[in-house]
């Protein structure tokens, strides 16, 4: 067994889990295949038989990474907004920070998985996730008031989905956000953020 780092073993144990899935979601990503233990093992520096002690097998790994891309970008996503000054600041830290999570490569490590991990697996958490996203999202466009939530949400999203296919072929991030934010502060002037800054002189 490894040299026990945390004050207690239940400590370590979760430790070496992030440590674990942290190499798998390397390995997958570099390799666009599912990681097998060995590997993971080889990396991490670990023997092989004290991996069991995590993952039962490769398959059971592979749904783990799975389980923890997801919420994992909901929770990021929902850290930002909460962060938000303003109800209209949400709506922007929402899509800045989705931008911002395709740009460090979380959508393609999603895209991978979800050619080489288990159909339904993927499918549901993809639609956990989607949930997950849009409940702070739809919360916040009612409070400013916005008539018709679900549309206008699908709509950020639209451009969420758009930015992500800019930034993925290459697209940088700063000229995708300015242009969402672009066609976004009309519409958020309009429903609460309040008057446009002045123009710079």
């Amino acid at each position: 067994m490894p040299r026990i780092r945390a004050s207690t073993v239940a400590e370590h144990r979760a430790a070496q889990h992030r440590a674990l899935l942290d190499v798998a979601r390397e390995i997958l990503a570099e390799t666009g295949r599912p990681p097998t233990l060995s590997r993971v093992a080889a990396r991490a520096g670990l023997a092989r038989p004290s991996l069991y002690q995590y993952f039962r097998s490769s398959e059971d790994l592979l749904n783990a990474v799975v389980e923890d891309v997801f919420p994992r970008w909901s929770a990021r996503v929902a850290v930002a907004m909460d962060a938000a000054a303003t109800p209209a600041d949400r709506v922007l830290a929402y899509v800045l920070t989705n931008f911002e999570l395709i740009t460090e490569g979380e959508h393609a490590l999603a895209t991978v998985l979800a050619e080489v991990a288990p159909g339904d697996t993927v499918a549901e958490q993809s639609r956990t996730m989607h949930q997950q996203l849009l409940e702070p999202l739809v919360e916040t466009l009612h409070s400013l008031g916005v008539p018709a939530v679900p549309e206008t949400a699908e709509m950020i999203n639209a451009i969420v989905f758009a930015g992500s296919r800019l930034i993925e072929s290459g697209t940088d991030l700063r000229t995708v956000w300015e242009s969402a934010r672009a066609l976004l502060e009309p519409f958020l002037r309009a429903t609460g953020m309040g008057p446009a800054p002045p123009e710079a002189t």
